[in-house]
This record gives structure tokens, C-alpha cells and sequence, in this order.
């Protein structure tokens, strides 16, 4: 414990001493993360906490990462939480291939494309939707035929999140037309600079596109960047998803440093715009709602947490983590949805002189958050594993 103290101390000194002010006390979508880390402070920011692998704290050190264990980690988390720190890096090459990388790639895989990831300097994104392939994803189509050392790829994926921006994508293409659909399926890696590559964003009713179109035309990957088997790329994929589905159902950092419940936005908002009686919400309907929506998400965090205590390995876990993908994309739902009708008419305008900044921040984000429910893996995707994987109910 002393270790730890230690620890604690000495983070918090160096935090204090390097994290810019402006990369404190802020709030974003995650829609809006490439522009608010497209900045110099934000770059110096990345730069000191890669330099201590602190951007990916737990991945070991041979690929760069911090070594720490899950009791510093929590430190880290909590201190970090302390000064309202934004994290220095986020995306799918930390939330979702490399941890896949970690646990299933090669060890020159490994040595290649870790690195690149703690220090920021490859962003990543998703090939897995396509048109005619999305909640039965193993119906995809986009073909890869080897042609030597490489792979090349034809066809056409949806949905990918932050493709513009992204230096390198994972996808799944199919390598066996004859296999079943699932086991003619391949886990592979490609560079998104390059001819046979085109990208159109998607514009969506937010207001904002950060789902495109990805165009793959004679594209290549390299026979090197084959992660797994050849045709045994579903298992991969479904291992991956795992991951994603963790961060958004909260699971991440999970089991830190029990917290007292924090300021109640929803108990704020509703005593401003319904009104207030002794300190008390005026309106008995959105009181009952603001009760009911606030013990189910103080219930979640307190599962989340309980089950990142039990999970000392600290690995990611398997199926279950549907479960906190269902519950963790309803609840960010319906709380988007409460906040715009706890505002009323306030609660619902796009723009105008008559709408505060966070009136129509509040309106984006009630729309944006129905997707929620869908990226990752639907709702109706996640009962049917919980079904099949976590309670065993016959099909």
C-alpha cells in the first residue's frame, strides 16, 4: 500500500505539472474527437503520456506501453479523474484492435503496430458493415484474392466511423466463397493511403458525418497483415467486438476506487426548467422520471464496478459484455432523450438566437445517441447472443 501511495503522489505531481489547462474540464462527443485533438496542446498532451505509455497504461512495456498494474492503472484513472484530465489519446486502435493485436497477433504484428498505437501516430478504423451485410454481418461480400505477398480487395463498406481520418483499417473480407458463410471469413489489416482506397462521408441528421462510405478497389493487404488463420477471421472479428462492446457498455477502467455518486445533471436541469419547491423538483412527473432514469444508472455503475473488481486478470470479458452494451446503449439513450424533455420546447431547437449553446448541444445529442443502440452491434443482436451465449436458451 505504501507502493501505491507512492505512486499516487508522484503521479499526481507529474500530472499537475504536464496536462495543459485546455486539455482539462472539457466535454465532447466522440464525433468531435478529431477536432478537438487536432491541436498543438493536444499533440504536446499525447506526446509526454505516450512517452510513459500512460496513453495505453496497462499494455506491456515491450510494445511501448506502461506496464502498470491494475491497481495503478485505477491511480492513474482517479487522478486523472481529479483534475478532470481529458485522455491523451482515444480510438479504435486502443479501445478495439490493440487489444486484439495483444491477444491474438503475431509477435512481429505485435512489434509493428502497438508502438504506433501508444504514441498516436496511425489512426485507425472499422471495415466490418456493408450494404447488404450489417446485423447478419457474416453476409458480407468484399472479396480478397491473394496475389502473391498481398491481398487484393474488392468491394464496398458502410458505417466506417472516422474513415476520413483514419490511417489504417481492420476488415473482414471473405477469402473462401465456398466455405460456409462463417468460416470463409478472413481478419485482415490495410493501409487506407493508398489508390485503390476511396472515402465518402455520410451526412446524417446531427448535423454531423462521422460515418463513411469506404470504397475498396483493388485494394492491398499485405499476407503479413493477416491476423489468425486464413477463414477462421469470424472468430477474430467476434473477439474484437468484445472489446468494442466493453468500452461502450462502461466495462473500461472499471473496478477503480469506490466514488461518491456525482452532481445530479438530471435533478439540475429539471429544477430549471420545471421548477423548484424547497429545493426540491415542482413537478411530480419529470421528479418520477428523473428517480427512476437516475437509480438505473447508478445501479449500472455499481454492476460495472463490482464485476471490474471480481475480473482481477483484468481481461476483457466475453458474451457478457452484451449485456453491458444493451443496458450501457439504453440507458445513454433514454438519457439523452430525458434531458431534451425535461427542457420542453427548449429541449428540441436546432438554431436560432432563442436556444442556448447547450439547448442545442442537448438537441444533437438526443439525436446522435440513437445510433447508440445500433453501432456496435444492435440491441436485437445483443439479446440474441445473451440468449444463445449467457442463459443457454434453446434456438
Amino acid at each position: 500500500m505504501t507502493d501505491l501511495n507512492t505512486f499516487r503522489e508522484e503521479t499526481r505531481e507529474w500530472l499537475e505539472a504536464n496536462c495543459p489547462e485546455s486539455m482539462r474540464n472539457r466535454s465532447f462527443h466522440w464525433e468531435d474527437a478529431h477536432e478537438v485533438y487536432d491541436t498543438d496542446e493536444a499533440r504536446s498532451w499525447l506526446k509526454v503520456m505516450a512517452e510513459r505509455g500512460w496513453t495505453a497504461p496497462m499494455w506491456p512495456k515491450e510494445y511501448t506501453g506502461g506496464g502498470l498494474s491494475r491497481e495503478e492503472a485505477q491511480v492513474l484513472a482517479q487522478e486523472m479523474g481529479r483534475i478532470k484530465a481529458i485522455p491523451a489519446s482515444t480510438g479504435m486502435g486502443l479501445s478495439m484492435i490493440g487489444p486484439t493485436l495483444l491477444e491474438v497477433g503475431t509477435e512481429e504484428q505485435k512489434q509493428r503496430h502497438i508502438p504506433k498505437i501508444v504514441s498516436g501516430e496511425v489512426a485507425w478504423c472499422q471495415g466490418y458493415s456493408e450494404p447488404g451485410a450489417g446485423s447478419d454481418l457474416a453476409a458480407l461480400q468484399t472479396k480478397a484474392i491473394i496475389d502473391g505477398d498481398n491481398f487484393v480487395i474488392n468491394g464496398q463498406k458502410i458505417w466506417t466511423s472516422g474513415a476520413q481520418h483514419a490511417d489504417w483499417m481492420f476488415a473482414l473480407v471473405r477469402t473462401d466463397f465456398e466455405a460456409s458463410k462463417h468460416d470463409g471469413i478472413s481478419f485482415v489489416l490495410l493501409d487506407m493511403h493508398q489508390p485503390g482506397v476511396t472515402i465518402k462521408p455520410i451526412s446524417l441528421i446531427s448535423g454531423s458525418s462521422p460515418f463513411c462510405e469506404t470504397f475498396l478497389d483493388d485494394a492491398l493487404a499485405s499476407r503479413e497483415d493477416l491476423i489468425g488463420e486464413m477463414g477462421k477471421g469470424w472468430t477474430v472479428g467476434k473477439r474484437l467486438l468484445q472489446f468494442e462492446r466493453s468500452g461502450i457498455g462502461g466495462m473500461n477502467g472499471g473496478g477503480g476506487k469506490k466514488k461518491k455518486p456525482k452532481k445530479n445533471d438530471f435533478v439540475e436541469l429539471a429544477k430549471q426548467y420545471t421548477g423548484e419547491i424547497d429545493g426540491k423538483i415542482a413537478d411530480a412527473g419529470a421528479r418520477e422520471e428523473v428517480l427512476n432514469h437516475s437509480m438505473l444508472e447508478r445501479a449500472f455503475t455499481l454492476t460495472a464496478q463490482r464485476v471490474g473488481e471480481e475480473n482481477m486478470s483484468g481481461k476483457t470479458l466475453g458474451t457478457t459484455t452484451s449485456i453491458f452494451k444493451l443496458v450501457g446503449a439504453n440507458l445513454a439513450r433514454d438519457g439523452a432523450e430525458l434531458k431534451s424533455k425535461l427542457m420542453g420546447t427548449q429541449g428540441i431547437g436546432w438554431d436560432g438566437e432563442g436556444f442556448s449553446g447547450m439547448e442545442l448541444e442537448t438537441t444533437k445529442n438526443w439525436l446522435s445517441n440513437r445510433a447508440v443502440t445500433i453501432y456496435g452491434g444492435t440491441n436485437e443482436v445483443q439479446m440474441n447472443i445473451i440468449a444463445k451465449r449467457v442463459l443457454a436458451l434453446p434456438e
